[in-house]
């Protein structure tokens, strides 16, 4: 496992794997900074993302939320394709929280 150097994490954009797309859907969220972002459970900022943007966000999202919190916990950067499995649990354990607002209309 990679350990990150020390350096303060102030922005969002210096969290593993967050990029500016990630970012801004996070800020639309209200989540607008790290330890805004370190305070919650990956599922659960999974799904605020799905309420503010109106559409499921692709798993990768959730894989990706699942290395960032693996990296607050550990200080490790672990590539966020390591925790597909893990990740494809937990939505399969939630599969109703996570269907679209279209999808849920059907039914």
């Amino acid at each position: 496992m990679k350990r990150v150097p020390h350096h303060p994490v102030k922005r969002l954009e210096d969290l593993p794997y967050i990029g500016t797309h990630i970012a801004a859907d996070l800020r639309k969220a209200g989540i607008g900074m790290p330890d805004e972002l370190r305070d919650q459970r990956p599922f659960d900022v999974y799904t605020q993302l799905q309420a503010v943007m109106g559409r499921r966000h692709d798993p990768c999202v959730l894989y990706t939320l699942l290395s960032v919190e693996h990296f607050f916990i550990n200080g490790e950067v672990v590539p966020w394709w390591d925790f597909t499995e893990s990740g494809k649990k937990i939505i399969r354990s939630h599969r109703a929280a996570i269907q679209s607002p279209n999808q849920k209309n059907q039914h």
